[in-house]
């Protein structure tokens, strides 16, 4: 008989489409809406129930994927999905309404995907730095990309040590993306959900591997039409990053969307499809974004940003993301 978290209808529909899966995974990254996570009846009950349900959905997905599997999940206000069965399909705003949608990477030849979390110690103002070492951030001459979301980011402090984080990857040979979530719900094994319910911290995904290529732009505030979204498109087509084994990521505020478009819905995604007709589309709205205008290529500058640092934390913005994966035998 199985129990609620099974019955659950993210957890049935990642069972099915597990079945048709061939290749083992050995990272995930899934992220759905707080309506998708707990159920609506338990959004407007008390939180505590909606946090213990969403535990148990978590470790009901986590049991369909394999024990070795690295497993990260997000929930956030808004999703942006490409619809399965191809990867030419319209992708998606959901701003409002039940969505997810779970990546399933396999082994990669010369390519390395591990997920890392740091959370704020209450005791240390100061972050430590031997910990990015650890997480396979510092003194790894084959990083390329690294996702980055932040949770509770209300809390006092959080802004600082998200600073903390970004800093020091702040780097023109790695890309950096990502926003603010509202939690997250899933990062298996050595700290499986060592998450005290006040802390706040960073979650993410770091890219390794020489064959990487990967570019972002930043959409900012005065892209607010059509076309000024697709010469952002335009940008990022110019980075030159080959489309195949290539997925795209969508980091957007909540402010965006059709709010922000004078009730045109699915601008931004729509644009990234008319330039990249192949390439899958995936990502949230949030609560802030990371990023900037930045390529990592053998050979190609996209904007060299002011200075020597770039101004990685935005508000109201959408950061759009490219990572190739190196070309599939």
């Amino acid at each position: 008989e199985p129990g609620p978290a099974e019955n659950h209808a993210l957890v049935r529909a990642l069972a099915r489409e597990l079945e048709k899966v061939h290749v083992l995974p050995q990272t995930v990254l899934y992220v759905a809406d707080a309506e998708t996570f707990s159920g609506h009846e338990e959004c407007h009950e008390q939180k505590k129930a909606r946090k213990r349900n969403s535990k148990e959905t978590a470790l009901a997905l986590e049991k369909l994927l394999p024990k070795r599997c690295q497993v990260l999940g997000l929930v956030t206000p808004g999703i942006v999905v490409t619809p399965m069965g191809s990867s030419s399909n319209r992708p998606q705003e959901i701003e409002e309404g039940e969505a997810g949608f779970a990546l399933l990477f396999p082994k990669i030849d010369g390519v390395k995907i591990h997920t890392f979390h740091f959370s704020k110690d209450v005791k240390n103002r100061v972050f430590d730095e031997s910990k990015f070492a650890e997480a396979g951030l510092k003194n790894n001459p084959d990083l390329r990309v690294v996702l980055l979301f932040g949770y509770n980011s209300w809390k006092t402090g959080a802004t600082r040590f998200l600073h903390q984080i970004v800093n020091p990857l702040n780097e023109k040979s790695i890309i950096l993306a990502g926003g603010q979530v509202e939690s997250f719900t899933s990062l298996t094994s050595e700290n499986n959900h060592a998450q005290p319910g006040d802390a706040c911290g960073v979650v993410g995904l770091a890219f390794s591997g020489p064959q990487i290529q990967s570019a972002t732009v930043l959409l900012d505030q005065d892209v607010a039409d059509e076309r000024t979204a697709e010469a952002a498109m335009q940008r990022l087509k110019a980075a030159n990053i080959p489309e195949h084994n290539t997925i795209g990521f969508m980091f957007a505020c909540v402010g965006r969307g059709y709010r922000h478009y004078k009730t045109k819905r699915n601008m931004e995604a729509d644009a990234f499809r008319k330039f990249f007709p192949n390439v899958p589309l995936f990502g949230f709205f949030g609560h802030g974004e990371i990023g900037c205008d930045r390529i990592v290529t053998g050979n190609f500058v996209l904007r060299e940003c002011n200075d020597i640092k770039d101004d990685l934390l935005h508000g109201y913005t959408t950061v759009m993301t490219l990572i190739h994966l190196g070309s599939t035998k």
